[in-house]
């Protein structure tokens, strides 16, 4: 039998461990080398792009440098998703090893401890790391002529306690008994594991969605939800009735469950409630996580630091305890 790759030692070449025992110089150095990763580290002006700039450290140590063109003057965060960050540097390259070695999720509740921090702190830095992780997938197509992709939904929130008294219990099924909250997670998985997911009211509302971000000519796999009836006139489509088999004649849609398993079990294992303004964050998340599963944690980690670097501040989360932004679901 052959072992899983999270077992093998491949997969483990990074630990918290290593980031906590570095030095504050150690941590600069790896942020800058991962962020200016074609000057080797060296220092590029985020205002102008000029290589031209002198280190003007601040008395308490803090690394930041002086731009000879623009006369601007910036630090290692500066334009970055962590930019105006008020912890060591060392405490965010944790942060983000330990999101990353994390295969299913990983609570704020939980993060705040492990860093030491306030709730509301690691709330806002799971966010970016979140939003870090699905900015790659914005206006990403999947699919293409001859090639197939699994679509299929599923709902999350707006859990309605039933009644104590089996009299009072009324069936949760009906719009009337429920909360309004619940919403479908619809994805759109490529056969080579690209997974991009958005939420909607309903799994009929996503047709539109779906139509923008296949390529024409690929076949789609669905079941045979009368939702995915409206695809028909755009794509060739193969069916499955899950009644009769899960897998039949070339048709299924396990590449869209094996995402929804990954995010069921953040759902129960670790966060408990998804739901709301952020269940989209949360899906990118796991979808982030999905296509990545076979990277070894070192690397995962450099990739989310180079995003977190490409990516500038977050106008959902920068200030979002000091309400100076809007909540938006992510473009």
């Amino acid at each position: 039998m052959s072992q899983h790759f999270l077992l093998s030692a491949a997969a483990r070449t990074l630990s918290v461990g290593k980031v906590a025992r570095m030095s504050e110089k150690e941590a600069e150095t790896v942020f800058a080398k991962i962020r200016w990763a074609d000057t080797g580290g060296k220092p590029v002006c985020p205002h102008c792009g000029s290589l031209e700039a002198y280190d003007c450290r601040r008395p308490n140590g803090a690394p930041r440098w002086r731009c000879k063109g623009c006369r601007g003057d910036f630090s290692l965060t500066s334009g970055t998703l962590f930019a105006f960050h008020k912890l060591p540097l060392r405490s965010y390259l944790m942060a983000l090893a330990i999101f990353c070695n994390e295969v299913k999720g990983k609570s704020a509740l939980a993060l705040s401890r492990d860093l030491g921090v306030q709730y509301k702190t690691s709330f806002v830095l799971a966010h970016k790391m979140r939003e870090a992780m699905a900015s790659e997938d914005r206006g990403l197509k999947v699919g293409g002529e001859g090639r197939e992709v699994a679509v299929d939904g599923g709902y999350f929130g707006g859990y309605v306690k039933p009644a104590n008294l089996a009299e009072n219990r009324r069936d949760r099924r009906l719009a009337i008994n429920q909360s309004g909250k619940r919403k479908v997670v619809v994805v759109i998985r490529d056969k080579d594991g690209r997974t991009i997911p958005a939420t909607f009211g309903s799994e009929a509302a996503s047709i539109n969605f779906i139509r923008s971000r296949v390529e024409r000519g690929t076949t789609i796999q669905a079941d045979e939800a009368s939702s995915w009836d409206a695809l028909n006139l755009s794509f060739p489509m193969k069916r499955i009735n899950h009644q009769e088999a899960y897998s039949l004649d070339g048709a299924c849609t396990n590449a869209a469950e094996e995402f929804f398993s990954r995010m069921r079990r953040a759902e129960i294992g670790h966060h408990h409630h998804l739901a709301g303004a952020y269940l989209e964050r949360y899906a990118r998340e796991s979808a982030f996580r999905e296509d990545l599963r076979r990277m070894a944690n070192g690397e995962q980690f450099r990739t989310v630091l180079a995003l977190v670097a490409k990516n500038g501040p977050s106008r959902d989360f920068c200030g979002y305890w000091q309400r100076n932004c809007q909540r938006r679901s992510p473009s």
